[in-house]
């Protein structure tokens, strides 16, 4: 039995209610600014790297600062690190909103994705305040990252209703309305709480970890954008002497930022691990099934986006019922069944052929969804619930890390593979001259812009689109295999952890 005065009443799930509007905000900000990108080109007239910067200095700052700002709020008080961050960034948004230039607007990314890492870390470290009970808080954990998935369905459509109707900035002022409620509701609804032990401040344990995160990220970017390895590898090894580094004077510091001791806990490290592989998994996925819907399958980016609405909407419903899964089938098997069906929706695309029809990649998408939505609401709890209050912070960062990482690998990794595979099996009528098959070979979206201007295009549009095909079908077997591995060792790691604390 749970003693009750440790249940949340009605203000404790008001509570949660105020916490979802940061959450909405920063996911249908993420998914909406890629809707935005065509009209922001055409009408601040970036060069093709200023593009690129307003699009990637966002994750690479998150990622960065994730575990110091989490480490921050443990120390501040998670409270008033979320209302500094949510008036950061509304603010920060309404200037991206009227920036009168591309470099004016990749300073407002910046400033946005410094107040975002303060938010998710800090939402999700409350919620470890505010639900002790166990059952509740996995609920509660599974309506937070429902709402992360509500905030991916409703950017494309927010965002495609706000393009149609006026300028590219007006999907940078979602952030206003929702941040003007959270502020009001936030003071009355929600509890301070923080680190009541925090220890000083270690200036060089923050900077080591920015010098982590930060090259790391930049450094798979960089490979899986064409960019040069040679960079990207440097970039990944300065990063991983600096993580060396910040381990090191971690395990010395009597009051580290992050407390290593954390991942000797199976519930830590597996939470983590099946976090970073479903979002390399969901990520590595959408790389292909965006430019399937469009550049395939024909679809404008708006339809697109509807299109991939009953996936998404399904991830939500599998969140919602994670928590009650696992106690009723274990928490270890609830988790293994997430992955599998991640696998599941790899396998689908594998064995089908999308070229006729979008239904095959369309399937594989919701199955994963469900998977997706089942495996990251239990690795979340898993994260969160296997440190003590106290350091809910630096926990909930290391999770949102995980996110980030994933996110960025998934692009990497498997959008490299359909890359490579695409480049390999394209099979160019002869009669092209070499430049338009060099254009061609490079991507699909090359491909097809060289059909349009060639006598052959059918050919070519034919050949461009089985090759692709291939490239996903090998890069979703790529993808199927690492989640089957992933799920096999977690059978081992939570052995001693099969079934989640009943409440009753």
């Amino acid at each position: 039995m749970v003693d009750q005065h440790r249940k949340a009443d009605a203000r404790g799930w008001a509570a949660l209610g105020a916490l979802m509007f940061p959450v909405l905000l920063v996911s249908v900000n993420n998914t909406a600014l890629s809707f935005a990108l065509p009209a922001i080109s055409a009408g601040l007239r970036p060069t093709a790297a200023q593009l690129l910067w307003i699009v990637d200095i966002y994750p690479l700052v998150l990622a960065a600062l994730l575990i110091p700002m989490g480490s921050l709020g443990d120390r501040i008080g998670r409270r008033q690190m979320l209302i500094i961050g949510s008036s950061g960034f509304g603010l920060v948004s309404l200037g991206a909103a009227f920036a009168p230039s591309a470099e004016w607007l990749l300073v407002a990314r910046v400033g946005i994705a410094v107040f975002g890492s303060m938010l998710l870390p800090t939402t999700l470290s409350l919620l470890r305040t505010v639900f002790q009970d166990d059952r509740q808080r996995s609920l509660a954990i599974a309506i937070w990252t429902a709402g992360f998935s509500a905030g991916a369905a409703l950017g494309p459509i927010a965002g495609g209703f706000l393009l149609n109707h006026f300028w590219w900035g007006s999907v940078f002022l979602l952030a206003v309305p929702v941040l003007i409620a959270f502020l009001i509701a936030a003071p009355l609804l929600l509890p301070e709480s923080r680190d009541p032990h925090p220890g000083p401040v270690d200036p060089a344990s923050i900077v080591l970890a920015i010098l982590t995160m930060a090259p790391i990220v930049y450094g798979i970017k960089t490979m899986a954008t064409g960019g040069s390895a040679l960079h990207g590898v440097l970039f990944i090894a300065v990063g991983a002497l600096s993580g060396l580094l910040f381990a090191r004077r971690q395990v010395v510091k009597d009051y580290p930022m992050l407390d290593l001791r954390f991942f000797r806990s199976p519930r830590f490290s597996g939470g983590l691990s099946v976090n970073v592989v479903s979002n390399v998994a969901m990520f590595g996925f959408l790389f292909f099934l965006t430019q399937h819907l469009q550049l395939v399958s024909g679809m404008d980016p708006m339809t697109s986006g509807l299109f991939m609405v009953p996936g998404l909407l399904l991830a939500i419903v599998a969140g919602l019922t994670a928590a009650k899964l696992a106690y009723t089938i274990g928490l270890r098997n609830a988790v293994v069944l997430g992955l599998l069906l991640v696998a599941l929706g790899f396998l689908l695309v594998f064995f089908t052929d999308q070229q006729a029809s979008a239904l095959p990649v369309l399937g594989g998408f919701t199955v994963m969804s469900a998977g997706v939505g089942i495996a990251t609401t239990l690795s979340t709890d898993l994260v969160v619930s296997s440190v003590p209050e106290r350091k809910a912070g630096a926990a909930s960062a290391v999770s949102e890390t995980g996110y980030e990482v994933g996110a960025v690998l998934g692009t990497a990794v498997l959008g490299g593979v359909t890359t490579a595979f695409y480049q390999a099996h394209l099979d160019l009528p002869a009669a092209l001259d070499p430049a338009s098959a060099q254009a061609a070979h490079e991507t699909l979206g090359g491909a097809l812009d060289v059909a349009a201007q060639s006598p052959l295009q059918a050919s070519i549009v034919d050949a461009a689109t089985a090759a692709f095909s291939s490239g996903m079908q090998w890069s979703s077997l790529v993808g199927g295999l690492m989640v089957l591995a992933v799920a096999v060792v977690l059978v081992r790691v939570l052995r001693a952890d099969r079934r989640m604390p009943r409440t009753h």
